[in-house]
């Protein structure tokens, strides 16, 4: 669906992208993660043809991008870019007909959007009465309706309490259902593990780390488990089955225990079955979170 090949641009002497590319598979959701100032806005502003790189090459569905291709794209800048005086509705139709819709198709789809968001009675309030959610869920709608195949959303949970913020990533699930395509930076870590299917993070203008979400956190295992077992005795292992964790209810032990290398599952339970009653035993893998940390802190 969409590649950039070794993006490259300066400003002076600070390098903000350096040889980066990406991939982004057609129906999935890419997560663009990495610290302040490290490349991903400037990235997102590349490929929305907002700015020009040094060198380096953007592909949409087998063809260098152009101008034109904008038309095809859905992006929702992090910072807000609403008129402040203008009334919610009278906006959103000004910005959808910049769009390519029809005034009376862009009216049909907003009344669509604002009863499904609950904002009904927004239409007719200036936007300098909203709140900086209430701000972003009629850019988020503006963003996606004209229906583009890509979607580039800038941290688009900015602003959101929980419930906004649910219903904001059920959204992007359903468009991606419906076929859109959606690249969106974030800091929510929790928010890339239940919605993306694939991430590159990019640290000091250079891509550190890319590929499917379950393949890295597959990658980056530490031979965790947390076993529940039921027993009265306290439980031994041999000295390189490492218990880090140990927590006990009556006879019901919880403990999280890091095994050899080259051990398995099955190696933990042939230690623990015939000490007690196994209620539980479960891998830990490390959180998308604690991987960024660990691939930030290690540059």
């Amino acid at each position: 669906m969409f590649q950039a090949h070794h993006i490259t641009k300066t400003f002076g002497n600070f390098a903000a992208l350096d040889d980066v590319s990406i991939s982004v598979r057609k129906g999935t959701v890419f997560g663009l993660l990495g610290p302040n100032g490290a490349g991903k806005t400037t990235l997102i502003r590349i490929i929305n043809r907002i700015t020009r790189p040094d060198s380096g090459e953007l592909i949409l569905n087998g063809h260098v991008m152009t101008d034109n291709d904008v038309l095809h794209i859905g992006y929702l800048p992090e910072e807000r870019g609403l008129y402040k005086k203008m009334k919610v509705g009278e906006q959103a139709l000004y910005l959808a007909q910049l769009k390519g819709l029809s005034e009376k198709e862009a009216s049909q789809r907003l009344r669509w959007w604002f009863e499904r968001f609950g904002i009904d009675n927004w239409w007719s309030r200036k936007v300098e009465e909203l709140s900086k959610g209430m701000q972003q869920k009629v850019q988020f709608i503006v963003t996606v309706l004209h229906e583009p195949k890509l979607l580039i959303f800038d941290e688009p949970f900015s602003g959101f309490d929980p419930v906004n913020a649910t219903l904001l990533k059920n959204e992007i699930l359903r468009l991606k259902e419906n076929g859109a395509t959606v690249i969106f930076s974030t800091h929510n870590m929790a928010s890339v593990e239940e919605i993306c299917d694939d991430i590159a993070l990019i640290n000091k203008g250079q891509v550190a780390l890319s590929g499917g979400v379950k393949e890295i956190r597959e990658s980056y295992r530490k031979n965790l488990f947390h076993v529940q077992v039921k027993s009265d005795n306290t439980i031994q292992l041999p000295h390189d089955f490492i218990i880090s964790q140990h927590g006990r209810e009556g006879d019901l032990q919880e403990l999280t225990i890091r095994i050899p290398k080259e051990a398995t599952a099955n190696d933990l339970l042939a230690q623990m079955l015939p000490q007690g009653e196994i209620k539980g035993l479960t891998e830990i893998l490390p959180s998308m979170n604690d991987i960024f940390i660990e691939k930030v802190s290690n540059r």
